[in-house]
């Protein structure tokens, strides 16, 4: 075994004896697997939120997209730091909802708001189809680490299986808790790996920084900024902040509010976590500093630019302890995503059919359901072959189209009804599923428009027609409850801090 493969290993042996070892002194009921008894403090939900969010999407998407896209890369910097800030007025009266009706998942939060079972469940299957692009991220990127880092030693296919039980494993045994405690580790290493690469190999393949920066724009002029056309500055913005609104809507972050102590430790959070997006500016200059040094990369293979540098710059051993903390950043997020998806499928889709299960059975369910996921997402990491960019922005677009009807929800006077929200949620989705699997762009679908409004990323259609839809529908059935129909139940909780 050579040098690199033993820093892998341990990495995975780390994560699974930290996992497994969070679970100590606690009785694992369905809260603590689920929310961790709403205890977290400042620093646990930091490392929790991190762990989700810095993921092998940072190591291999972010330096793969600086290495094949350049200048629209400067994107993945600004939308993340628009969503801490919104944090800071958003997350908190969630968290007040959820810590005064005991909710468990996203779904709860749809359901108890609407008053509506029905939008719950629609809520868990939109959650749980843009959970399985953004697992298969994960175990894509695991495998390539693995690969690559491990000099080919073990191939893509074992080593995603290995760490796919591995986070089922400690998953099972210790839910939120687990991801929490291998956070711990993962954060630091990811912070002392990607700021020391991004230093390095600048300054060890072209003497500084600006150097790199001209070499690159003498071999490929304007590869460093925004092009005129297609990834404009157009595209720039309307990607920043579709992925912006969608930031929290993905079902793992969201559930991750309801682990704090209370509305304080989140407000910390939206304070500190902008300073941690100054690691992707370490992550970018490792991508570019391979443009030169690695060339010849395309399609999915960007993605291999951080680690194909590495091997070639270090010694086994240092690649060992780069694609150790490269296995961490998959498996941190991996966990948190599996049982999210286990936890909608168990408490929002499997309860609502037998209402008379009581949370013992439901968390027997929800341990049940986390290998299965796992096989579902290992069966599409084994037969797809997207990059990583790609797979993160396809699941953006789903879980984008839950923003509109949960900040409505917020306000004192919700004027959307049910029905309204159920509709808009459903043709937001149908036309991201429509434009998907055409590949449609904004130009195709309407040309007569002029070439700006041609660039802007088309998420922003579906979200359009679901506003649209939800306005229409709830107004509607407001009509209808005039007429003598029934009327839909208030049920606002508005941004306003307690008393």
């Amino acid at each position: 075994m050579n040098g690199a493969l033993v820093g892998i290993a341990g990495a995975v042996i780390l994560a699974l004896g930290l996992g497994v070892l969070a679970r100590r002194g606690r009785q694992m009921g369905f809260e603590q697997w689920t929310v961790a008894g709403r205890s977290f403090g400042a620093p646990l939900v930091f490392l929790l939120m991190a762990g989700e969010i810095y993921t092998t999407f940072t190591f291999l998407g972010g330096s793969g997209f600086a290495y094949g896209r350049g200048g629209p890369t400067y994107y993945i910097l600004c939308y993340a730091t628009l969503a801490y800030v919104m944090s800071y007025f958003l997350l908190p009266p969630i968290w007040r909802y959820g810590r005064d009706y005991g909710l468990y998942s996203q779904s709860d939060f749809f359901i108890r708001k609407y008053d509506s079972p029905a939008l719950g469940i629609l809520v868990s299957l939109v959650g749980i189809v843009a959970l399985i692009p953004y697992l298969v991220l994960q175990f894509k990127g695991l495998g390539i680490i693995v690969e690559i880092a491990g000099y080919g030693a073990i191939a893509p296919t074992p080593a995603v299986w290995i760490g796919g039980a591995a986070a089922t494993a400690y998953v099972m045994v210790s839910g939120v808790r687990g991801s929490a405690w291998t956070a711990v580790a993962k954060d630091v290493m990811i912070l002392v790996v990607v700021v020391f690469l991004g230093i390095y190999f600048p300054l060890h393949y072209y003497g500084s920084l600006g150097a790199m920066f001209a070499a690159i724009e003498a071999a490929k002029p304007g590869f460093t900024v925004l092009p005129a056309h297609g990834e404009s500055v157009w595209w720039f913005s309307s990607t920043v902040v579709l992925t912006a609104l969608g930031f929290y809507m993905w079902p793992h972050s969201f559930a991750s509010i309801y682990t704090a102590r209370d509305s304080r430790v989140i407000r910390k959070n939206a304070v500190f976590l902008p300073l941690y997006q100054l690691i992707l500016l370490f992550v970018f200059f490792a991508g570019f500093a391979a443009i030169l040094q690695v060339p010849g990369l395309n399609g999915a293979d960007v993605d291999l630019a951080l680690f194909k540098l590495s091997v070639k710059t270090f010694d086994p051993w240092i690649v060992g302890v780069i694609g150790a903390a490269g296995v961490l950043t998959a498996l941190v997020p991996g966990s948190m995503i599996l049982m999210a998806a286990a936890t909608l499928s168990a408490n929002n889709l499997y309860r609502a059919a037998d209402r008379s299960a009581d949370d013992a059975r439901v968390l027997r369910i929800a341990r049940l359901l986390v290998p299965l996921v796992a096989l579902v997402a290992v069966y599409f990491t084994l037969a797809g072959g997207q990059t990583i960019v790609a797979l993160l922005l396809m699941g953006y677009s789903l879980v984008t189209q839950l923003f509109p009807p949960l900040l409505l929800s917020l306000t004192r006077n919700n004027w959307v009804t049910r029905e309204g929200a159920a509709a808009g949620i459903v043709a937001g989705v149908a036309t991201v599923a429509a434009v998907s699997l055409t590949h449609t762009t904004i130009g195709t679908l309407f040309p007569a428009l002029p070439a700006q409004i041609k660039e802007l990323n088309v998420g922003i259609v579906a979200l359009a027609v679901n506003i649209v839809v939800l306005i229409v529908v709830s107004a509607g059935t407001k009509l209808v409850v005039r007429n003598g129909g029934s009327a839909p139940p208030a049920n606002a909780s508005s941004f306003w801090p307690e008393s």
